[in-house]
């Protein structure tokens, strides 16, 4: 089933980006009015920059005793790891199995490179095997 199903297929669309310049507090707003537990940032010309999880705004912020109205969301982005929108499933397995993470952003690289929807653990639960989803908990949350 896999091999059929691209990541456009499998994504949650219509993400909404927190930009750059809008504070922790606005990000964990718009994380609490969405009910997610992360954001993809967007810079300036609406283009993916990183992400941020309300973990990231926790520890990162709140528990150093920062103001989060005071701190830009793009200074606390992470990493980014993303997929083409065409990409096949297994693909999209092997990049969060590789990087050990549970959210990806898709990237619609044909169409201006705009960021299109994010898979996420339920989004594999929905639509691989259940052989497919054992194997990707077995990679991302084995222990080192």
């Amino acid at each position: 089933m896999a091999g059929k199903l691209r990541a456009r297929d499998i994504m949650t669309g219509g993400v909404q980006c927190v930009g750059a310049h809008q504070s922790l507090q606005d990000a964990a707003k718009m994380m609490r009015d969405l009910k997610v537990g992360a954001l993809p940032i967007c810079g300036d010309n609406n283009r993916l920059t990183g992400m941020i999880t309300d973990r990231d705004i926790v520890i990162k912020c709140c528990a150093e005793g920062i103001d989060p109205s005071t701190v830009q969301a793009g200074s606390l982005q992470s990493k980014i790891h993303w997929i083409d929108a065409e990409a096949d499933a297994a693909d999209v397995l092997r990049t969060m199995e590789q990087h050990r993470i549970k959210r990806l952003p898709v990237i619609d690289t044909k169409g201006g490179h705009q960021l299109v929807g994010m898979i996420t653990e339920a989004n594999l639960a929905k639509n691989l095997t259940d052989a497919q989803v054992a194997e990707f908990a077995t990679r991302v949350y084995a222990t080192a």
